[in-house]
Order: C-alpha cells, then structure tokens, then sequence
C-alpha cells in the first residue's frame, strides 16, 4: 500500500521579483508579512535574488526600517544570523499618495531592479486601510508599475487583503479602478483563511475518500455548522471595525469560503478555474435570504465581562469605539442552498468576538439511525454520527462514532477517531501568509477570490446587511452578550447544538 501519493511536481524555481509592500510600517506588514517572508527565507524558499521594499507615510530610511523591525523581533543565534542576511534586502521608501512621489517609487524600483537583477518582476501587497485599495492601483498604472506587455521588462502583480469592497457597489468599483491597469490574472485577493492546511486537505478529504463523497449530501447530513469564534475584541482595529461589523469583516470573505468547500461539487479538474467555477455555483445557489424562507439571521454585541478570568470591557466601552454604536460585533446565520444535493439541510455560520475561546470549525452532523434497531433500550435517541474538521486550536480531523463497552451488557458509548496534523506532521509547512505569498510569486490563484466569486457573495449578503441594519436600528434586536460567553441568550439552544463535542 502506497503511503504517500504527490501529485505535483517538485516547485520550479521562483523568478527574481521586488516585493514591495505599500503599509510598509503598519502592524500588519509587522506582525504577519515580514514573519512570513522570514520564515520563507528560512527554508531557503524566496527566489534568488530577491528584494523587499517598505512603502508608508512614517519618516525612514533603510537602516532605521532594518533596526526598527529587528528590534521588535528580539532574535539572537543562528537565527539573528538569518535574520541578518535577509535584512540586506529590507528597503523603505517614504510615499505619499500622489503621482509624483508615486513616479520616484517607480524610479527607485528600476534602480533597485538594475542593482539587485530582479529582472522587474514586481509584486505589490496592499497592506494598507480598503480606502487606500483603489487610490495605490490608480497610481501604479499612471506611473506605468502595472504593466505587462513586449516593451515592459518582467510581471507585475498586486495583492489585495480582505474586505474586497463595502458592499456590492464598492465591490464593482474597486474592480473596475483594479482593471483599469491591471488584468485579471494579475489580481490576488488574499483570504488567508484558505491557506490553512485543514482547509486545503478539505478538498482532498471529500473527493479523494469514497467513503465519505456518497455520503455528504442531504439524504444523510442534518446539518452543517461553521464557527469562527475569536477570543479578542477590537484591539486596534475600532477605526475599521466600526464602520464593518461582524457580516463584513468575517461572512463575506472568511466564512463563504469555508461555507463553498464545504458544500460545492467536485471540479473537473483540480486547477484554479475549475475550483472557482464550482464555489461560484454554490454562492449562486444559496436560497434568497428570507425569514419567511426559513432563513434566520441574530445579530449581538459584546458587553463588559471576563476572559480567561480577567475582566475585559465591552464594546461600547472600547477605544474609538462610538458610545451609541450598534455595530454588531457577534451574528449567527442560518441559510439554505437550493440545489440537488444540500435542498433544505441548514447550514449556521457563526461568528463573534470576545468568546470563551478561539475556535474555528466545520461540523458535519449526520442524521441519526433511521430504524429503531434497539427498541428503546438506549433512551430516545443514539448519538448520530459527527463529523468535526478544526483549523484552530488545532488543524484535525474528528469523526465520532458509537461502539459498545465491553461485557455482557448492551451498552453504548461514543469514541472520537482524531487525526491532527501535528502528531502525523512534525515539521507542519508554511502559515498561512507564507504559502498565500509564495503562490502569488508562483503565479498560482487556487488559493485568492476570483472577482465573479466576490460578486455573487455581495449579491447573496445585500439583503442580509439591510435587515443587518434593521435590526441594529431596533435595542431589542441587537442582543448584548457578556464577554466570555457564547453569544446572545436568545439563541443558546443553537449555539449549543453547534458547539457541542
């Protein structure tokens, strides 16, 4: 029996490129691009040569950006050593938004280019506030950064973190500023959330196991739940935060996308289009969000409480946070897909912040015995089988099942068969931003939004965000939870049925 089957060739050596990220002394280019494409020098996996230039308004140089992030970082030993290596091709360039400081970034990128042979390969990471999205791509065209053509010496690509637009309109404006200068397949809108490992195996999972493809339809699955539950607040994102609520930051992007590889039919091929053509399918199936339809949607927000036993604020109670706010900062939907396989099998997708626990999951609950084989001799019911995939705390698969104790008596018990990829996996691969950021060098989009995809997702969630809207207009609608429990009394029983082991 083969223990191993690879179906891809070992990776073809990267390209020379300039990854310039514009955000370039934000916290997220501190906290998770840097770590990244440290970690990927590590393992000796940047192309060669390479260079990373820093973009942002704070006044630096390219010592201080050096210093500024080693400091933060604290490294000592070998890997001082490494990071110390990688810091001769940390660059920073002071920008502002405007065609002129933009035309000195493009002078200094042929420069860098000439210097460093990167052959003007460049990849442009967006690391910066939505608003500034379509600002940064305009720009980059009329400085002449986004073309490829005969005359033009390299690719270019840009990067574009989550959310992709406000609401439908915003999301079709923002692309048409992207196409102005830059095609399609120039585009990645980064979901990191489709880097992780467990959710990359899902596919596999489903389409590779014949055990479980006959059975993953609605002739056996109850229900579906999807749960991404975070343990913090707003932190420092109440500027954004506020203004996006709980559906915009977590339901468009995220939770989608775990709801379409959940639920979508096998493609027929496992290349990029094929995939994205069937999670599209999914979006466009899912039934017109109707309470008289069956669809259900509760909105909370978190009040003061305790975390891990220390007292945390509430939301009205954070900093730069509206005192009148009716943000949601906690909503649990349940919608339906009106296809042949999934017709009237719910699916709740769950989602909030300041929760007991950081939590993300898909649970599969199938139907129970459909024949009383027992007569009554284990009570009402038998557990019915459980199917739980987890990305955090660890990446696993669970599946539940019943079996009897041993001895004499008929006695039931349920047993969980574990499979983590930590245990089976020691040396686990890249994180997320390291493998998003390594396809986008590699030119490879199976992992990132297709725009057709971020359309039908804005098209399902409209109506979804104007009874959002309703609701917060309401006090009694938007339902205030403790920090440190499970979300909104209201709908425990739910939570509950979802949340359970």
């Amino acid at each position: 029996m083969k223990e191993n089957t690879c179906g891809h060739q070992p990776d073809a050596p990267l390209q020379p490129c300039t990854i310039v990220i514009f955000g370039g002394s934000g916290d997220l280019t501190r906290r998770k691009l840097i770590p990244a494409l440290f970690a990927l020098f590590k393992q000796n996996r940047l192309p060669e040569p390479f260079s990373i230039v820093g973009c942002g308004r704070t006044d630096l140089d390219d010592i201080s950006y050096r210093s500024q992030l080693g400091d933060h970082y604290r490294f000592t030993g070998t890997v001082l050593s490494a990071w110390n290596r990688f810091a001769e091709q940390l660059h920073y360039r002071k920008i502002t938004y405007d065609q002129e400081s933009f035309s000195q970034l493009a002078d200094d990128l042929k420069t860098l280019d000439r210097n460093n042979r990167t052959m003007g390969n460049r990849l442009f990471d967006l690391a910066v506030p939505p608003r500034l999205y379509p600002i940064i791509a305009d720009l980059l065209g009329k400085v002449g950064l986004a073309g490829e053509h005969e005359n033009h010496n390299g690719w270019s690509r840009i990067v574009v973190e989550k959310p992709f637009g406000h609401d439908l309109d915003s999301a079709l404006k923002l692309d048409r500023v992207l196409h102005t200068y830059f095609q399609e397949e120039q585009i990645y809108r980064i979901d990191h959330y489709l880097a992780k490992e467990t959710v990359q195996n899902l596919l596999i999972f489903r389409f590779a196991n014949t055990i479980f493809e006959p059975v993953w339809n609605r002739h056996y699955i109850d229900y579906v739940g999807i749960t991404a539950a975070e343990q913090l607040g707003v932190e420092n994102r109440a500027g954004y935060y506020d203004s996006a609520g709980v559906l915009r930051d977590m339901f468009q992007n995220h939770m989608m996308q775990l709801l379409v590889l959940t639920a979508m039919e096998p493609p027929s091929q496992l290349i990029p289009n094929a995939v994205h053509d069937e999670k599209v399918k999914v979006i466009r199936s899912l039934r017109d969000f109707d309470m008289r339809q069956g669809s259900r949607l509760c909105l909370g927000q978190y009040g003061p409480g305790a975390i891990d036993g220390r007292k945390v604020p509430g939301y009205l109670q954070e900093q730069g946070i509206a005192r009148d706010s009716k943000t949601p900062s906690f909503a649990m939907m349940e919608l339906f897909i009106d296809n042949w396989r999934w017709q009237d099998v719910p699916f709740f997708l769950v989602s909030g912040k300041r929760l007991p626990r950081k939590e993300t999951r898909i649970v599969i609950q199938f139907k129970e015995v459909p024949h009383r084989l027992f007569q009554g001799m284990f009570g009402d019911s038998i557990n019915a089988n459980r199917l739980i995939i987890e990305t955090f705390p660890e990446e696993a698969i669970r599946l539940n099942f019943q079996t009897k104790n041993p001895g004499p008596a008929t006695c039931l018990r349920s047993m969980t068969m574990n499979f983590t990829f930590q245990e089976h996996f020691r040396n686990m691969p890249l994180d997320a931003y390291a493998r998003v950021l390594l396809d986008c060098m590699n030119g490879d989009h199976m992992l990132f939004w297709r725009q057709d995809g971020i359309e039908a997702s804005w098209k399902f969630l409209t109506p979804v965000l104007r009874e959002c809207e309703q609701q917060c207009g309401c006090d009694q609608q938007l339902h205030i939870y403790p920090s440190g429990t499970w979300g909104p009394d209201i709908i425990q029983d739910t939570l509950q049925k979802i949340l359970n082991n």
